[in-house]
């Protein structure tokens, strides 16, 4: 069991929707940018997002009818992502296995309609499939985006299976479909793998490089440098577990857009937490972070204390919760527990580590968890998937109302230092801007004055013309 853990859970459930049969690890993924699928072992898919009911923004749940699954088929694991710039459209990968009695047969179902006006629409997508019939049985389908030869970028596919291999899936954009391409192409790194892969990740970094790292049902985790030109394996590091790989995950500690507060943070601060880390999480054994990877590769690991307690750990998650500009760990347990971990350093030369931050209970084991805007509101919701169902959980307004008035208390504090420090031109080039200010100013001046004395000309001449005809009729 776990220590009592002082800090609060920061989220308040928001809803609840129960599924007619279970998921699983690989069963939940985002669909553009506010919708969700998860997909059910009985070969159902569900779509969830909030939608404007009755001018009251209400959670649906709706199943969707996607083409060429039987209904004796077993949904193993599904993804989705938005083609790269300057291809659109979204694309659905549904996995899954056909028992027909006898025999089991795997397939890969590729969705994507390519017709004007649909390409985003979910219900014409479901209909639009390319069946790929498998020679293994699947686990993790994962996306990831891909340097080409002529600059641009590419999204593909990476599906894992007992095979000991990662297959390649990528578009041929003349023929309007999915293919298989030997993975050593694009990714030299995932070929002659130990075991089979359970999850893999990869996270690109600048200067054309990208970070790979895999986990596998053996136990090994690998981790690889990559130069995306070329491609080629600039280092590779390999380690072994004791038990089988749940999830590996690549993240920086800090958050691309810091807090207004953050800046007066020390440079050496922010190298010590700066670099780029890879979470670790197995079956058995306690979750451990590794360091610095990109330059120490895993020689730096960083246990998270408790992890082992509630039995395995399926999911994991990065993100930054309390938006201080620093990003926290989530686990996911088959026992129930939703844990958050956050990165303590007491001081600049000192190893820190990960402490737990707080801790939330469910009512069935967690398989995997997503952060993303469900209300379109610009705070983010999470999305925990259970064995019953999908729960969401929404940050409490109240405390993120007091931090945004904080945040702009902040920021209204810094003006009068920002004005303060404001260094006036030099003395000439400001004499410079005096004199042209002056030159307009007389000029405006003089215009106007040439006015009015056009306007006074022209009423005199009126007033003249008046008086004669006047004169006139007197005389007649």
């Amino acid at each position: 069991m776990l220590p009592n853990v002082e800090g609060a859970c920061p989220f308040v459930e928001d809803s609840f929707s129960r599924f007619v049969s279970q998921s699983n690890m690989y069963g939940l993924c985002q669909a553009g940018e506010q919708e969700l699928l998860a997909a059910t072992l009985k070969g159902k898919v569900v779509c969830f997002r909030y939608q404007d009911l009755q001018q009251k923004i209400r959670p649906v749940a709706k199943e969707v009818q996607f083409t060429y699954i039987p209904v004796d088929a077993e949904i193993v694991s599904i993804d989705a992502f938005n083609k790269s710039h300057p291809s659109r459209g979204l694309v659905v990968g549904i996995t899954f296995i056909k028992d027909s009695g006898d025999k089991a047969t795997p397939f890969l179902n590729i969705y994507c309609d390519y017709e004007p006006g649909s390409e985003f629409n979910l219900e014409s997508i479901a209909q639009s499939c390319l069946n790929l019939e498998l020679q293994f049985t699947p686990f993790q389908l994962y996306h990831t985006e891909v340097q080409c030869k002529d600059g641009c970028s590419d999204t593909v596919f990476l599906l894992s299976g007992n095979d000991q291999c990662i297959h390649l899936y990528k578009e041929n954009a003349s023929l309007h479909q999915f293919e298989e391409q030997p993975v050593e192409r694009l990714f030299p790194e995932l070929q002659e793998l130990p075991s089979n892969v359970l999850w893999m990740d990869t996270l690109s970094l600048p200067g054309g490089r990208r970070l790979s790292a895999f986990g596998c049902q053996n136990g090994c985790v690998g981790l690889a440098l990559v130069k995306q030109e070329g491609p080629e394996v600039l280092q590779s590091w390999r380690l072994q577990q004791d038990s089988p790989i749940s999830t590996v995950l690549l993240f920086p500690l800090l958050s691309q857009h810091l807090p207004p507060h953050t800046h007066q943070a020390s440079d050496s601060t922010e190298e010590q937490i700066g670099g780029y880390n890879l979470l670790v999480t197995s079956t058995i054994e306690m979750a451990v972070v590794y360091r610095d990877v990109d330059v120490c590769g895993m020689s730096r690991p960083c246990c998270l204390s408790e992890s082992d307690q509630c039995d395995a750990v399926l999911c994991a998650l990065v993100i930054d919760l309390d938006f201080d500009g620093q990003k926290e760990v989530l686990l996911g347990t088959y026992g129930q527990e939703l844990l958050c971990y956050k990165f303590h350093q007491p001081m600049v030369g000192v190893a820190g580590d990960f402490q737990l931050l707080w801790r939330r209970s469910f009512k069935s084991p967690l398989l995997s968890v997503i952060y993303l805007d469900l209300t379109g509101d610009g705070l983010k919701e999470l999305a925990v998937l259970t064995l019953k169902g999908l729960h969401i959980l929404q940050h409490s307004l109240c405390s993120t109302a007091e931090l945004v008035l904080q945040r702009l208390a902040t920021r209204a504090a810094a003006l009068p230092a920002a004005t303060a420090d404001f260094t006036p031109p030099p003395t000439g080039q400001g004499e410079q801007e005096q004199e042209q200010e002056q030159k307009q100013e007389q000029e405006q001046e003089q215009e106007q004055e040439q006015e009015q004395e056009q306007e006074q000309k022209q009423e005199q001449k009126e007033t003249s013309e008046e008086q004669s005809c006047s004169t006139s009729t007197t005389t007649t």
